[in-house]
């Protein structure tokens, strides 16, 4: 199957409606890019053998070459090592693939250091607010982005870990984190076990995608059909929360979606946040 084709299959299998490609102005190279962004999914499988130091640090690399706020640099990355990443990974025993990762990385926003080039120039740092949260929240997660593409481009497999947001003051101290840097997510890192993947069907671009202004017409419609779609190319597994919801004979994404939020999640996580010197005003 030459790119072009692979590229239109790949996004057939995540869209019902899929972008029609027509004389793109692109090379077979960045189609076949494309195609792998179109068709990627995460991994928790993961082969033993290691992943190379210098692959671990080109993967760091690359991950902070991504856009950053104002060129502020808000994010760092942390590679947890040994007794580290252990007592990381007993925080998530909840999830057994985890403890079988070959490597963990720390994705956290850091307004820490932004703080500290003020007091080097004794200047106000004037804009204590929410923003200032929101601004390294939004870089850490474009270098995360960035390095699930970098991984899975070099042949890695990854999958990213927002887990890691339930034990904040845990893994502040694990880490040794200052005020004013928090852990985002993190990211589970290693050769894949097998090539087999189960690609996530997404909702409809036009759910999705606003041209003009936003606008979703008829969304009962449009979920039943993606529901039902989703329904017959990826089967659930398991379903969530039956003691309190039962057990359904179809069990839909919205079904698990909204079975999932009904139930408290971080509810600390605010308090958190204010705990290591963030205003949320």
């Amino acid at each position: 199957m030459n790119t072009h084709n692979r590229l239109g299959a790949a996004l057939a299998d995540r869209f019902e409606d899929a972008p029609a490609l027509n004389d793109l102005p692109a090379t077979d190279e960045a189609l076949a890019f494309c195609a792998n962004l179109a068709g990627r999914s995460s991994c928790r499988r993961f082969a033993e053998n290691p992943v190379p130091k210098d692959m671990m640090r080109l993967l760091a690399a690359l991950a902070l070459s991504a856009p950053s706020k104002s060129d502020l640099q808000q994010r760092d990355i942390i590679w947890p090592r040994d007794s580290t990443v252990q007592a990381l990974k007993s925080l998530l025993n909840g999830q057994d693939w985890i403890a079988a990762a070959p490597e963990l990385l720390i994705f956290c926003g850091n307004n820490h250091r932004q703080r500290q080039m003020h007091a080097l120039w004794d200047r106000p740092f004037a804009n204590d607010h929410l923003d200032a949260f929101f601004n390294a929240s939004v870089d850490a997660g474009i270098a995360l982005a960035t390095a699930v593409m970098a991984a899975e481009t070099l042949g890695l497999g990854c999958c990213p870990i927002s887990t890691i947001r339930n034990h904040g003051p845990e893994v502040r101290a694990v880490l040794g984190l200052p005020d004013h840097v928090f852990p985002v997510a993190a990211l589970a890192v290693g050769w894949p076990q097998d090539a087999r993947r189960t690609v996530s069907p997404r909702l409809p671009l036009s759910a999705t995608f606003h041209e003009g202004r936003y606008e979703v017409p008829d969304f009962k419609s449009l979920l039943d059909a993606y529901d039902q779609s989703r329904l017959r190319k990826v089967p659930p597994k398991k379903q969530r929360a039956t003691e309190e919801f039962g057990l359904a004979d179809a069990y839909r994404w919205s079904d698990d979606k909204t079975r999932q939020y009904a139930q408290p999640e971080r509810t600390g996580f605010g308090d958190y946040i204010r705990s290591i010197g963030f205003k949320l005003d």
